[in-house]
């Protein structure tokens, strides 16, 4: 019951941040100023904040370029070099391959969401269509102690 609770709350942070509404969350839509400079930055230097068995995708597809705690969640940002749907069957693939289980999968034209679960934590990897390339898409990594 915990772990659903968990989901939940998750899933629905990520549909009221998906629907606008303004603040921080609505700057990441439609290529404001937050989701330039994940799709521009440069590739991070310093250990990321995700679980240690986090797979390792190849660096020429996906870059992590900024990160940042926010109360008890970890957020990571970057870009896949890809489609909506490479990025998110590759994340799917895996996080599966990895050992994560996948709680929850979708995948839209513009937007997919993969959410997961393991060593002791849970979230979600968010995929959109925002950085103004057909071949380059914004990833937000959220995830946090169950």
């Amino acid at each position: 019951m915990r772990k659903a609770l968990a989901f939940l709350a998750l899933l629905t942070a990520g549909v009221v941040s998906g629907c606008g509404g303004g603040g921080e969350e609505a700057e990441s839509e439609g290529g404001g100023e937050t989701t330039h400079a994940a799709c521009t930055g440069s590739a991070l230097s310093e250990s990321l904040k995700l679980p240690a068995s986090w797979p390792q995708i190849e660096s020429d597809k996906m870059v992590y370029t900024e990160q940042e705690t926010k109360g008890p969640t970890e957020v990571v940002e970057g870009y896949f070099n890809g489609s909506v749907q490479e990025a998110h069957d590759e994340f799917q693939h895996e996080l599966e391959a990895s050992g994560f289980t996948v709680t929850f999968e979708e995948v839209e034209e513009h937007d997919s969401e993969v959410a997961w679960e393991g060593e002791g934590r849970t979230g979600i990897v968010a995929i959109r269509d925002e950085c103004g390339d057909s071949d380059k898409m914004y990833i937000r990594i959220t995830n946090r102690a169950e």
